[in-house]
């Protein structure tokens, strides 16, 4: 009802009072009250028909409202630190200001000035929350993933975070999660701050021995753990809540550092970045479970170990005892170096175009428009691949000995990651070594006209695939092209499998032999593989046999048959017996991811 009409409403019902009706009768009759029509009545008398209209019912003051001022700057904490809320808000506001509103307060401002975007009030599951009483009475340890290295690597952060006081212990960077380099980052963090009274981890094998089977085993981190009398405690398989300390920083570094950065150019490039960020969250930042005090405020370490920046390593560090180690904390042994562990290195291309690893054993020989470039080198005693910024250029059979790593180690070579390709084929008395079935793989460029050469012989692949790389494969009697992960095309083989292990670039094939490509128009349907060993598509059986049992297999519904497949290998070719339509392309129910 507008103003208006809602005026001419209680007008009428003032006249009728004026006019000697009793007012309880009039109020009953108009719906309202009787001290409501008294009102009504006083006004009018008093304004006449404005005053019958409705009036502001805003206080004439608000002495508790919000200054302008501390709700432009919680509005500018916002806007700069969309993460903050309006817990984090209000402490901050507390250092800045003296007024400080409450939690409430400066929700409602943010949501006031559309900071605050509305969603559904979630119920969560009740939790029952612990912690220890006091600091390095509990450490927990995890792995976390997610860190990206420039090479396209994925390194690993080995992490552990003080139950009481919240303060992270461990961060060290990781290339490979072994269990030799998570427990020297845990003897690592003992050393810098004493030795914890208990740790509390998963059941992953870098923390326990006692789900390996046929026999459990103790661990490295378990021998730790026990010579320096810590309580090793596990939580129950498939239970991350009671690691929830651990796993929710692991949430907050995800969203603070680790999903807005670019890929790393190596592990002390990352290893930097992650130190800097766990440095601010000890010392600068406030946490809530601790009424926003920040980690480092409540973190003791036991002893005389305390945290100290550490300076950079030296020659003499080897020598020198620093002064906050704990002598009596027992750490794994030196992981031994393997005599012909593979080392890497690089080379300089030689005028002529060669590259010389060991002088009067080997060198590798290039065309002469690479001279003057620098090249790295990966050797050890079966391999030497030679790679330019990253990328293989060529890999050859190794003909170093032992003392020839050795000799490249003194001489500045270090030792090397996992290899960057397949291994070279093995040569005796200059002759190549294969297993009896092996394979051989060759590299060729498709010409423009879609064709590839091998062994003086045209064979046509396809003009799709012109100007990319394939993967040729002579098994026996027969030539494959692979292009893209799947077969392009067979032929009879040109050439003796001998005679393709002595071609440039030969390697023996390490992987099945994929299937072919997908035809156009094809589906793919979801199984999961009977223990009986049998699937069902399209209400016909399909016997696998009992070795598939419960493996998820993949079935290439074509016109003519079905291809099962698992993985990439083709377990099986069955005729199709009914042409009607699929509908179920996907298993229901548990497991059905294998």
């Amino acid at each position: 009802m507008d103003q208006q009409a809602l005026a001419e409403y209680r007008y009428r019902a003032v006249r009728e009072v004026l006019g000697g009706s009793p007012i309880g009768e009039v109020a009953e009759r108009y719906g309202t009250t009787r001290q409501s029509l008294h009102a009504w009545r006083k006004r009018f008398e008093a304004e006449g028909m404005p005053g019958l209209a409705d009036r502001s019912r805003r206080p004439k003051s608000s002495p508790s409202r919000v200054d302008a001022e501390v709700e432009a700057l919680i509005c500018q904490l916002r806007r700069e630190h969309p993460r903050w809320g309006a817990r984090r808000i209000a402490h901050e506001l507390g250092r800045q200001a003296a007024a400080v509103p409450g939690r409430a307060t400066v929700h409602r401002v943010m949501a006031r000035n559309g900071l605050v975007k509305p969603q559904e009030q979630q119920h969560g599951r009740k939790y029952k929350r612990w912690q220890r009483d006091a600091p390095m009475q509990l450490w927990q340890l995890d792995i976390v993933g997610g860190v990206p290295l420039a090479d396209g690597r994925e390194a690993k952060i080995v992490t552990g975070i003080d139950d009481c006081s919240r303060f992270v212990v461990v961060s060290a960077v990781v290339a490979v999660q072994s269990g030799r380099a998570v427990t020297e980052a845990f003897a690592a963090a003992m050393r810098r701050y004493g030795v914890p009274f208990e740790v509390l981890t998963d059941n992953g094998k870098q923390f326990t021995g006692r789900h390996i089977r046929p026999q459990p085993v103790e661990v490295l981190f378990e021998r730790v753990c026990r010579e320096n009398g810590i309580l090793q405690r596990h939580t129950k398989p498939r239970s991350p809540t009671t690691t929830g300390k651990i796993e929710r920083f692991h949430k907050t570094l995800r969203a603070e550092l680790l999903d807005h950065v670019a890929p790393f150019e190596s592990l002390e490039a990352a290893q930097a970045s992650i130190d800097g960020w766990v440095h601010a969250y000890n010392h600068q930042r406030p946490h809530q479970a601790l009424e926003m005090a920040v980690p480092a405020s409540r973190f003791r370490p036991n002893g005389a170990a305390r945290e100290i920046a550490a300076p950079a390593p030296t020659a003499a560090d080897d020598q020198v005892a620093l002064p906050w180690a704990d002598a009596g904390i027992v750490t794994p042994p030196p992981a031994p170096v393997p005599r012909s562990a593979a080392v890497e290195f690089e080379a300089r291309v030689s005028p002529g175009g060669t590259v010389t690893i060991v002088s009067g054993r080997q060198s590798v020989s290039f065309r002469q428009g690479l001279a003057g470039r620098t090249l790295t080198v990966w050797a050890d005693l079966h391999s030497i691949h030679v790679l330019l910024d990253g990328h293989v250029l060529r890999t050859v059979a190794s003909r170093l000995l032992p003392q020839d790593l050795a000799f490249l180690a003194m001489r500045g070579a270090r030792q090397a990651g996992p290899e960057p390709a397949r291994a070279a084929i093995q040569r005796r008395d200059g002759k190549p070594v294969l297993a009896a079935g092996q394979a051989v793989e060759i590299d060729r460029k498709v010409h423009r006209d879609g064709h590839v050469f091998v062994s003086g012989e045209k064979y046509q692949v396809g003009m799709g695939y012109a100007g990319t790389t394939v993967t040729m494969r002579l098994d026996g009697h027969l030539m494959h092209a692979i292009a893209d992960g799947a077969l392009a095309g067979t032929w009879p083989c040109p050439i003796t499998v001998e005679r393709a292990a002595r071609m440039n670039g030969a390697r023996a094939a390490a992987s099945p032999l994929p299937p072919p490509a997908l035809p156009a128009g094809s589906i793919a349907a979801r199984r999961r593989v009977h223990p009986d060993g049998r699937i069902v598509v399209n209400k016909q059986f399909m016997k696998l046999g009992p070795r598939h049992a419960g493996q998820l297999v993949t079935v290439i519904i074509e016109d003519t048959c079905y291809r099962v497949l698992h993985g990439e290998e083709e377990i099986a070719v069955k005729p199709r017996k009914d042409t009607s339509p699929i509908t179920r392309l996907y298993v229901r129910g548990m497991k059905t991811q294998g």
